[in-house]
């Protein structure tokens, strides 16, 4: 007996070695990726300062979800708080104490933006900014316009914490811990996009959907959520969408109500933020997706 206790012993030893060496491992491998840094030059883009630009501004980063993340004071707040995966809060992107971007320049805010870079040239953790890498300089414009006008939040964050987990998932990539990674720094931007009924204008809108809804919109597991949430939906012609007509879309895009007689939670799928989406936004977005190739949600 008690040669298997020693035995036994020696085992659970090595198992804790191993699994200690492993974690390093995962600690060390990761924050070489977390402290990487990145030299993007930036194209000019002009801040407008016209009511109308700003007004806009303030349309855009409502149905991008800024102000969703952000708090609707853009003062950020308690993004992710899990013990495996880490504790994240979203930037303060006012001018109050505590603000993340106060000193940006305008080269700062679009390396921020459309890169995922901070302006120490380090990915930006969890903003989604492979969503906003598409944005044309106009609409960046107006959307910096807007944040550098709202009334300035005293609010500070401490710094990111990652977790074991969250760092093991991200090495998997499973967690999008540093969009920064999945982007082409070296695309040009458009000036401008025309706003039409078009699939090509829907693939511009619906690079806001990819965060919850999977780079494919086949929807499933939302990154980052709690364990017993709801899958997100599937946008593809394999989901629901097959049996919607455009006006039904809408309907659903205005009141969060589908056809079937499903009220739509805000709380998951924040449908208000896209009342304010115009009519040739929604159906451009609804020609998008029915164009798209029928994908199975994977659950």
């Amino acid at each position: 007996m008690k040669k298997l206790l020693k035995w036994l012993g020696i085992i659970l030893i090595g198992l804790v070695a191993i699994g200690l060496l492993a974690a390093a491992g995962v600690y060390v491998v990761s924050g070489s990726g977390i402290n990487k840094t990145y030299d993007v030059a930036v194209q000019p883009v002009t801040i407008p300062t016209d009511a109308a630009a700003i007004e806009e501004g303030a349309r855009l980063t409502t149905i991008r979800g800024c102000n969703d993340c952000h708090d609707a004071d853009f003062g950020g707040k308690l993004f992710i708080d899990d013990p495996m995966l880490g504790t994240f809060h979203t930037a303060n992107l006012t001018s109050g104490a505590g603000s993340a971007t106060a000193q940006y320049s305008v080269e700062d805010w679009d390396r921020a933006i459309r890169h995922g870079i901070n302006p120490e040239g380090k990915g930006v953790m969890i903003m989604p900014a492979n969503e906003f890498s598409v944005l044309s300089d106009e609409q960046l414009g107006q959307i910096v316009a807007y944040l550098q006008s709202v009334p300035p939040v005293d609010r500070e964050h401490p710094a990111p914490k990652v977790g074991l987990l969250g760092r093991a998932l991200f090495l998997a990539g499973q967690l999008p811990l540093l969009p920064a990674t999945v982007i082409d720094h070296t695309v040009d931007h458009p000036a401008a996009i025309t706003p039409v009924a078009s699939a090509e204008y829907g693939a511009y809108v619906a690079t806001s959907c990819i965060g919850c809804h999977q780079p494919n919109l086949a929807g499933g597991p939302i990154p980052g959520a709690a364990p017993g949430d709801p899958p997100s939906a599937n946008l593809t012609p394999a989901g629901h969408l097959a049996n919607w007509t455009l006006e039904d879309f809408r309907t659903v895009m205005r009141n969060g109500v589908t056809p079937e007689g499903i009220a739509l939670n805000p709380e998951v799928m924040p449908w208000p933020i896209m009342q304010h989406m115009t009519d040739v936004e929604i159906e451009a977005l609804w020609l998008y997706l029915n164009g798209l190739p029928a994908v199975a949600s994977v659950q």
